[in-house]
């Protein structure tokens, strides 16, 4: 939210302070009229005038302030920084600032507010436990008078923070060549695939890249290795599903993986974006939602924000359902990425529908273990023994997906290297229908 979009500031809230102040001043003025005596009065003034002052020095608080604000960590770690700008650096002293924590970031240090050079500055250090998508809302600032008597909420111009964490592995995903689909109308391909030669950007040097890649005159600039990322000519299409029905086990655990998986589409489609691919999201629960085939970098924000609103659907709609639905939007023979974490046995019936209605996915499996066992320092003989049930379970279940389609089981949240192994290899299971 900015501009005229952003709330008014609210009206001026007395704190209990300035209540008690007010009650002992009207105790002297009632004790100045039931004794005639002006002596009281005069001891009253001083409790009287300074809420009234309070509310003075308050009313000349500006309007509103202006927010930046950062994400700058990586990994588990998101590290905020931001300033709060638009009055004087003895108003910004008396500022407090609150910022809500969005699920699941956890605080890992105490948050750092200074004023600095006319501006409000504040750090926040947070981690998260496992990939996600976050929006964290804009800050409350509360104005507070020199007495601390009165506050006053303020309003400020600038934009939620968005936190998005996915395995680092995934920005090489993209550059797996996808197969050939037919184009759609008024589409001519190119015959060239792989690199175009079009400089894009500079990144942190990655597993894989070789010595001609890096940019070593970027890196004895800024001191650490950086490479040079290019644009792609590619030819191939992908199909994203997201699976967010719910599951047996329970809300909490199915918004865990719902936030996973979320943070594993955005991070894949982001990959095969950069890539030049055209890419298609498409969000089960009862029904099916979806984002057609596209490109670019405005698909990506409506992607984004397509996955911001994926909820768990609590009414399951039936696997072929899903398939059926799929042919409507998206050619057959596409490449689709199916990302479910296959909590149920009955789950694994949705990839013959797939297969039947001509597409060959690819499954990324986030497993529901990690999130349902108590840390390895924390275990009993109990807590180990059903670990190990668990996994038996899980290994059996993902032997019956493995005879319908590759799988990932997705167990290490912070690591996606067997991802591109599935994609570049074989396009199916065991058995062929």
């Amino acid at each position: 939210m900015s501009g005229a979009d952003a709330p008014a500031a609210s009206p001026i809230r007395w704190r209990p302070a300035a209540l008690v102040l007010l009650g002992v001043g009207t105790l002297f003025v009632a004790a100045a009229v039931a004794a005639r005596d002006p002596v009281p009065l005069f001891l009253a003034l001083p409790f009287l005038i300074a809420p009234v002052a309070a509310g003075i020095d308050l009313a000349a608080a500006p309007d509103r302030l202006r927010l930046g604000w950062t994400d700058a960590g990586t990994g588990p770690e998101v590290a905020i920084s931001g300033t709060i700008e638009g009055a004087s650096e003895a108003f910004l002293a008396r500022l407090a600032l609150h910022v809500d924590r969005p699920e699941p970031l956890e605080e890992s240090g105490a948050p750092r507010v200074a004023s600095q050079g006319g501006r409000l500055v504040f750090h926040l250090a947070w981690r998260v436990p496992h990939p996600c998508l976050a929006m964290v809302p804009m800050p409350q600032v509360v104005a507070r008078d020199r007495l601390g008597l009165a506050e006053r909420d303020l309003a400020l111009d600038g934009e939620p923070l968005r936190v998005d964490r996915y395995p680092p592995e995934v920005t090489r995903v993209g550059a797996i060549h996808l197969r050939r689909t037919t184009p759609i109308p008024g589409e001519v391909r190119s015959r060239s695939m792989g690199r175009s030669g079009e400089f894009f950007s500079l990144r942190p040097v990655a597993p894989g890249d070789t010595r001609r890649q890096v940019n070593w005159r970027a890196t004895a600039r800024s001191g650490r290795l950086l490479a040079n990322d290019f644009l792609a000519d590619r030819t191939g299409d992908l199909l994203i599903v997201l699976d967010v029905r719910a599951t047996s086990l329970g809300l909490v655990p199915d918004l865990q993986l719902l936030s996973i998986s979320r943070a594993a589409a955005l991070g894949i489609a982001t990959a095969f974006l950069r890539e030049k691919a055209r890419v298609g999201v498409a969000v089960y629960g009862e029904f099916l939602s979806v984002v057609p085939l596209g490109s670019g970098r405005a698909h990506g924000y409506r992607i984004e924000r397509f996955l911001d609103a994926a909820r768990i659907s609590r009414a399951v709609g039936p696997d072929e359902r899903l398939a059926v639905s799929l042919r409507r939007y998206y050619p057959p023979g596409l490449s689709a990425l199916l990302i479910t974490p296959f909590a149920d046995d009955e789950s694994v019936e949705v990839l013959p529908h797939l297969r039947h209605r001509g597409f060959t996915p690819v499954v990324l499996s986030p497993s529901p273990i990690p999130l349902l066992v108590r840390p390895i320092d924390r275990q009993d003989e109990d807590d180990r023994l059903a670990e190990r049930l668990m996994h038996l379970v899980r290994r059996r279940r993902m032997s019956a997906v493995w005879r319908e389609a590759p799988v990932l089981d997705w167990e290490n949240y912070w690591s996606l290297a067997g991802l591109r192994g599935l994609f570049a290899g074989p396009r199916a299971g065991g058995r062929r229908r």
